[in-house]
């Protein structure tokens, strides 16, 4: 699995809250950008290194070749002036020196392979951190986007569940108002037909002796019907307390 394909997995799992938070992709990406960041640092380091060993290998095979060339002249001067000796004593340092410069040369080579292997790493590095730059800032962007979303719908969900908490309170509200409401309309009907006599209120003294001339009245009715009945030689019979 590449590390483009990781980020983005990492994005989705985000969006769906399943990636444990102390992962962070933006970090991540980031992270593996840094050290994208030095291992192209550490091969130019390298490079350098070996760059600078190319090139003194190549000055002491300079100065070596300006040697053998010196040598030769000097062997030519010495046999034309018939010292064959120091003809001889020079040919065989041109040698000497001839042997270090063939010495030199597989490194030389050597050298120049590593150098031209890691110019191709890098070059390559350079496009890979490149391309890798561009994607992450897309991969932040979508995590970004992805975090907020997110975070609306937590804030939308937390919305809805106090606007429920509300609408339940309002209907709880609305039912306790029509129960107050139909216990207060049924004792006023109950008080209306006597069913329930309203203790609040208080007779006055007139109310009082009308209620009495009625009774009064009424006894005096049914004291004459009686009468009326019995005739008036009949004696009335004892009242007995029981």
């Amino acid at each position: 699995m590449s590390l483009f394909q990781r980020a983005h997995e990492i994005v989705q799992a985000k969006a769906n809250k399943a990636l444990d938070a102390a992962e962070k992709p933006d970090e991540m990406l980031d992270l593996s950008y840094e050290q994208m960041l030095d291992q192209i640092t550490q091969v130019r380091r390298s490079l350098v290194a070996i760059a600078a060993s190319r090139k003194q290998i190549e000055l002491q095979e300079q100065q070596l070749q300006h040697s053998v060339a010196h040598l030769d002249d000097q062997a030519r001067a010495a046999l034309s002036q018939g010292n064959e000796d120091l003809a001889r004593e020079a040919l065989s340092r041109k040698a000497a020196a001839q042997g270090q410069i063939d010495g030199m040369e597989p490194q030389h080579q050597q050298l120049t392979a590593q150098e031209a292997s890691l110019e191709r790493t890098l070059a390559a590095l350079q496009s890979k951190v490149n391309n890798f730059r561009t994607q992450k800032e897309v991969l932040k962007a979508q995590y970004t986007a992805a975090s907020a979303m997110s975070s609306v719908d937590e804030s939308a969900a937390g919305i809805s569940g106090t606007i429920g908490d509300s609408g339940a309170e309002v209907q709880r509200a609305q039912d306790k108002i029509a129960a107050m409401q139909a216990r207060a309309g049924a004792l006023d009907e109950l008080l209306q037909s006597g069913v329930l006599e309203d203790v609040g209120g208080d007779t006055d003294d007139i109310q009082k002796e009308l209620d009495e001339a009625g009774s009064a009245a009424e006894v005096d009715k049914e004291l004459a019907a009686l009468k009326t009945r019995i005739g008036p030689g009949s004696s009335p019979p004892e009242l007995t307390s029981s």
